[in-house]
């Protein structure tokens, strides 16, 4: 015959356990230690510095101060989660003679683990991936000198949204939909909109009669269309375009990498659907290359 442990007997709590349930979730500790309103409490301020932060840094800030603020906010995370586990060890200690409450059954917390680590964080971070700001990695060097291989940026995923008509312009820095495999994203700059004339000779794009070219320096060309200015790159002098002319279809953009003799582009898959573009390219928040951090394009706005 089993014996029933008395709803009054006294359940100490134990330190290390209330410390490794707060590694596994901020709050979670302070749960365990029966402080629902410090978990609680942990556990928002947790959530708000890591997503929407994110959102606010990437989105709303201006440029300079993207890198500053977000260290301020890494370490502010890794705070707050080092208090939280502290302070459950600590508080832990001191409940010797700890009454469980009646809400205190190990389907509780099972039941909150499931709810903010498997359903409310993850859906909250899948919305945001795909309505706000996501980071890509640059695996490639299809946009030198713009975007080196190595460098993980932000994006703008608000970009190109239905309700913001006019949004994409020429010159941007644009992640789209890759025509010949839908499952890969592809960067490039957008170069001709819908019905723009687009002229190709030699290393010189025309858009509506006017070039894009404004100097050429040491196999680098500068080029610039509306209030952007970006440099190009072709690995030969002897290099350029198939002399040609075409209008962009309505509805689509005429892409091309900034690295022109190494870019698998609009010239090889044609111009993309609109509404294959998801996002444009905003600053670099990291960039390692041969083994080497990139202290230079830490915080880097993109043109």
């Amino acid at each position: 015959m089993f014996a029933t442990e008395l709803p009054d007997t006294p359940k100490p709590r134990r330190p290390l356990f209330a410390l490794l349930l707060s590694l596994v979730l901020p709050g979670f500790g302070q749960l365990y230690n029966g402080q629902v309103n410090k978990a609680l409490w942990l556990y928002l301020i947790f959530s708000l510095l890591t997503l929407p932060m994110m959102v606010f840094i990437a989105l709303y800030l201006p440029n300079g101060l993207m890198l500053p603020v977000l260290v301020v906010s890494l370490l502010a995370v890794l705070g707050i989660w080092f208090y939280g586990m502290w302070d459950a060890w600590r508080t832990a200690q001191s409940l010797k003679t700890y009454q469980l409450k009646t809400w205190q059954y190990s389907s509780v917390y099972w039941w909150v683990f499931i709810l903010c680590n498997l359903i409310i964080f993850p859906l909250l971070s899948a919305y945001i991936r795909t309505h706000q700001v996501e980071a890509f990695y640059i695996p490639s060097a299809s946009m030198n000198p713009t975007l080196k291989q190595g460098d993980l940026l932000f994006a703008d995923k608000c970009y190109n949204c239905p309700n913001c008509e006019g949004a994409v312009q020429r010159g941007d820095i644009a992640i789209f939909t890759y025509p010949n495999d839908r499952s890969r994203y592809y960067i490039k700059r957008i170069i001709g909109l819908p019905n723009d004339k687009i002229q190709l000779q030699g290393q010189t794009i025309s858009i509506n009669g006017k070039a894009l070219t404004q100097a050429a320096q040491q196999g680098l060309i500068t080029e610039s269309v509306d209030t952007k200015m970006w440099q190009v790159q072709w690995q030969q002098q002897t290099e350029g375009f198939k002399d040609s002319e075409f209008i962009v279809p309505a509805g689509q953009v005429f892409v091309l990498g900034d690295n022109r003799s190494h870019s698998t582009d609009s010239r090889e898959f044609g111009t993309v659907p609109l509404s294959d573009v998801v996002g444009k390219a905003r600053q670099v928040w990291f960039s390692k290359h041969d083994g080497d951090i990139d202290w230079q394009r830490l915080g880097l706005t993109l043109q």
